[in-house]
């Protein structure tokens, strides 16, 4: 196996909410929800950095086709890391996910590891980590 990760796919318990969280609130592109024409296949499709996706997919429908029964989602299992520039950046994307209607879990602050970091949970709970680390700058 290659060390290549294409799509990250997050169950969504309502899809439209979820879309408009991703697509308006945190400004991510997206064509919207596509695929309604098929029975568990309404799916958002989001263009991240570097050819990465994001799909936003019901819980039900990932529950049927990979034929696991559906369970109640655990914010710690991941977290899904946002690096950025600068302490203000970290600022300004966790307001932006507030103002969304994302959770803030932990007010950004300096970290052990000489960063800073704040968290914050998206309409389903999925945990989002939004880091300045000066030993990993993204390339903008």
């Amino acid at each position: 196996m290659k060390a290549r990760i294409t799509l990250i796919t997050l169950g969504v318990d309502d899809l439209d909410r979820s879309l408009k969280f991703y697509r308006d609130g945190l400004g991510l592109k997206t064509e919207g929800i596509i695929g309604e024409q098929f029975e568990h296949g309404a799916v958002a499709f989001f263009e991240l950095e570097g050819g990465l996706k994001l799909a936003l997919w019901p819980r039900s429908s990932l529950s049927h086709d990979s034929g696991l029964p559906k369970e109640s989602p655990s914010a710690t299992e991941f977290s899904l890391g946002h690096n950025v520039s600068s302490k203000e950046e970290v600022d300004a994307v966790m307001r932006q996910a507030q103002d969304a209607g994302a959770v803030i879990v932990k007010t950004a602050g300096d970290t052990f590891w000489g960063g800073y970091a704040g968290y914050f949970q998206d309409p389903d709970k999925h945990l989002w980590e939004v880091a300045w680390n000066p030993q990993m700058l993204p390339a903008d």
